[in-house]
């Protein structure tokens, strides 16, 4: 399965982000909410979907896979809060100053496929009860999982791209072309 992370590309699948992003700002009650997928050949995660603060400019915004608490989730699979990003260095605060947002606690969840980590769901200052215990962290994880299957079945329903023709065979087919016109009168 392969998701492509130019934001363009599937409009179905950039609405599903949305609106599960949109969801999960408005059940933590978050300032601001994001998925990024994973660019595996580039080792960028790429925001796909934003919603509150940084949602007009962050969407297609690439950053290193290994980077920050985002950087983190991906890498190892797992969720994770953090209450005071002040405190915690994994937090990337140069980055978090370039969005022109930087927030002060944060939930992220991992949106997987089998053992593959396809992106990062984040709520930014959730709500303090909202992140209170264990209980929101695996709602957070579920819509993460959601999130997953979802882009499973577009990725599965979108036609295969087609090859790249082969280069070679391209100009064999392009000599014989040529051979063929030489020989009409």
């Amino acid at each position: 399965m392969t998701l492509s992370t130019d934001p363009a590309v599937d409009p179905l699948a950039r609405e599903l982000l949305q609106s599960v992003v949109d969801v999960a700002r408005a059940i933590f009650g978050a300032q601001a909410g994001s998925v990024c997928l994973l660019d595996e050949a580039a080792g960028e995660l790429v925001f796909q979907a934003v919603s509150g603060r940084g949602e007009e400019s962050l969407v297609g915004r690439r950053f290193p896979a290994g980077r920050g608490i985002a950087g983190w989730v991906a890498a190892s699979g797992e969720p994770m809060v953090v209450d005071d990003l002040g405190a915690n260095r994994t937090f990337d605060r140069d980055f978090a100053e370039s969005t022109a947002y930087v927030p002060t606690a944060l939930m992220a969840a991992p949106l997987t496929h089998g053992s593959r980590v396809l992106g990062v769901l984040e709520v930014l200052d959730p709500a303090p009860q909202a992140r209170a215990s264990l209980p929101e962290l695996d709602l957070l994880a579920m819509f993460a999982r959601q999130a997953a299957a979802a882009l499973r079945v577009i990725a599965e329903r979108s036609p295969a791209p087609e090859p790249a023709p082969d280069r070679a065979a391209a100009l064999g087919l392009l000599a014989d072309l040529e051979e063929l016109l030489r020989r009409q009168p």
